[in-house]
């Protein structure tokens, strides 16, 4: 079956996204034709990037490094839940991202992002990064006002639209998922203690 990840971005104290990764991991646990899992980047205590090999040669001398590798490549495809951060998005993602290369590429990406205008703008730049990372993210995205979307601006209330907008998004992430498989043939490289399948040189 195929396996998407909701990957929530931020993690600071108080965070608006806990709800929306959990009303997204609810909706989509609903449809049967996937397996979804919420991945909180806050789980895995990534401090700033710090292995001195890049990550495209998969060659990693940290314990949360490989952690985090682990659990990022057991997926096909990520639903990326994230805020907007002075148009952009929260930098513990960037970072997150940025530790890994092989284990995002030829994978499926989609988006539900939050802010005043509606997270926009943070998706507009994880778009880019998610395409130097070789993934194939989706067109269809949730977009969740403030004003609208959270009572009180704290308490997340998804209106119809939203609920709408999220299978919509489900069907295009679990569809290219499911496709790009085709491109990930099983082919291991050696990353230390872990033994991680996708392309590229070994």
């Amino acid at each position: 079956m195929i396996r998407i990840a909701v990957v929530l971005g931020s993690t600071r104290p108080g965070r608006l996204g806990k709800p929306v990764a959990d009303w997204v991991q609810a909706r989509a646990a609903e449809r049967g034709d996937a397996a979804f899992e919420v991945l909180d980047v806050a789980d895995f205590g990534l401090p700033l990037l710090d292995e001195p090999v890049p990550p495209s040669r998969g060659r990693y001398s940290q314990e949360h490094t490989r952690a985090w590798s682990q659990a990022v490549n057991a997926f096909d495809g990520y639903i990326f839940v994230t805020g907007e951060y002075n148009h952009s998005i929260p930098g513990a993602l960037k970072n997150a991202l940025d530790y890994l290369y092989k284990e995002w590429n030829n994978k499926a990406a989609g988006f539900v992002s939050y802010g005043s205008a509606g997270g926009t703008r943070a998706v507009e730049h994880l778009r880019s990064v998610a395409g130097e990372l070789q993934m194939a993210d989706v067109r269809a995205q949730v977009a969740l006002p403030l004003a609208t979307e959270f009572e009180g601006y704290r308490t997340f209330t998804p209106s119809e639209s939203a609920e709408k907008n999220l299978q919509t998004l489900l069907d295009q992430v679990i569809a290219w998922a499911g496709a790009l498989k085709v491109l990930r043939p099983g082919k291991e490289q050696d990353t230390g203690a872990y033994t991680l399948a996708g392309p590229g040189k070994g």
